[in-house]
């Protein structure tokens, strides 16, 4: 094998690759990326057995071949070489290396033989449908915060992506919980997205899936089986194992009558909340939020580090209330809000409390409140 391909290309291809191999493997094999090349593209594939990434850029190929070699290794000698170079790639074969060169610089790295490498069975996918990356962006980027990171519980370790019924008919919906705070948003269905089985897409495919997602003229295809997700762009394949597991009907958490509302600025809440949490105590994070007509009083109050407190202007025009939540709850499903106003409702200080932006009903979140 041997090819030539510009450095800031190369340097995005093995990026990718290597933020998939787990750096602590007891197979050597998975450590690497396998490199194949042939016609006028290469392709960098890299697994850690649950999920595979795979990567065609173009490339001046003129010996066509493959090999696997170190993707950490790779990424990192790619990373210090100067910008705009032209980096060729060699290997023989025989010699078991893989020849870095660019400029004056020049490497030999181990490789394993490519027979070695798994490749992930493919999969009979039930559905098929294409996504405005913005879409989803926005069905993720708003979800992700409320995956739980408790390994036992691992059928919450992840975004349950689904069809599901709302006021407006059928959606494309993404739900995320830990047991303390949960989000729900919504997206229009689109076209061959209807048969498709629910799935719970793992935490780490969500980060690796994100990548991308920058690119807002993107097209993504997806497809999904009932143990496999799969997101295609024209150059980069994700795909990726789901969460074997049964996700709890989160339906039953979400408030369905909560009458007591807030409406407050959301950065200027999200700016007061942090204000006051800074003398709150690291374990409890508790900051208690009293309100009555059209004012909202966020206190903490911390014996071994002090108090603080902060006066909000809100719009509430029901009966007075007192309730506690952690900081980095509120924090967090605050910096959701893209639009200017939060809209919070109340039941009582025991009772889980709903957050939305303004009056769409496409992003809700839920917060447990805590006893202060």
């Amino acid at each position: 094998m041997k090819l030539s391909i510009e450095r800031g290309t190369l340097l995005k291809a093995v990026a990718q690759a290597q933020s998939v191999v787990e750096r602590r493997n007891t197979i050597p094999i998975l450590a690497n990326v396998l490199i194949e090349a042939e016609g006028d593209a290469v392709r960098f594939r890299a697994t850690d057995l649950d999920i595979e990434v795979v990567d065609t850029v173009p490339a001046k190929v003129e010996r066509a071949g493959a090999t696997t070699v170190n993707a950490v290794t790779l990424h990192e000698i790619v990373r210090k070489l100067p910008d705009g170079a032209l980096v060729s790639l060699s290997d023989d074969g025989a010699s078991g290396r893989l020849v870095v060169e660019a400029g004056r610089s020049n490497f030999a790295l181990a490789t394993l033989p490519k027979e070695d490498f798994p490749q992930m069975t493919s999969s009979e996918y039930t559905a098929n449908f294409s996504a405005k990356a913005p879409v989803l962006r926005r069905l993720f980027d708003k979800s992700k915060f409320a995956i739980s990171t408790e390994e036992t519980r691992y059928y919450l370790n992840g975004v349950y992506m689904h069809v599901a019924e709302s006021d407006g008919g059928r959606v494309l919906r993404c739900v995320a919980t830990d047991g303390h705070r949960l989000a729900r948003i919504d997206a229009d269905l689109p076209a061959g997205a209807e048969t498709m089985p629910g799935v719970i897409v793992p935490r780490k495919t969500v980060g690796e899936m994100r990548k991308l997602l920058d690119d807002d003229d993107a097209t993504i295809a997806v497809s999904v089986s009932e143990t496999k997700v799969r997101f295609a762009t024209p150059g980069i394949t994700l795909t990726s194992k789901v969460i074997d597991g049964t996700f709890p009907d989160y339906t039953r958490v979400i408030p369905q009558n909560n009458p007591k509302r807030m409406e407050v600025d959301a950065a200027d809440f999200a700016r007061a909340v942090d204000r006051v949490a800074t003398v709150s105590s690291e374990r409890s994070r508790a900051v208690k939020l009293s309100l009555d007509e059209d004012r909202l009083v966020l206190s903490v109050n911390a014996p071994d580090t002090g108090a603080a407190e902060e006066e909000l202007a809100v719009a509430y025009g029901d009966e007075p209330l007192e309730i506690g939540f952690n900081a980095k709850y509120l924090l967090e499903i605050a910096s959701q809000v893209d639009r200017e106003n939060a809209v919070f409702l109340f039941n009582s200080a025991g009772d889980p409390t709903m957050m939305r932006e303004g009056n769409d009903t496409s992003a809700v979140y839920v917060v447990m409140p805590m006893r202060v």
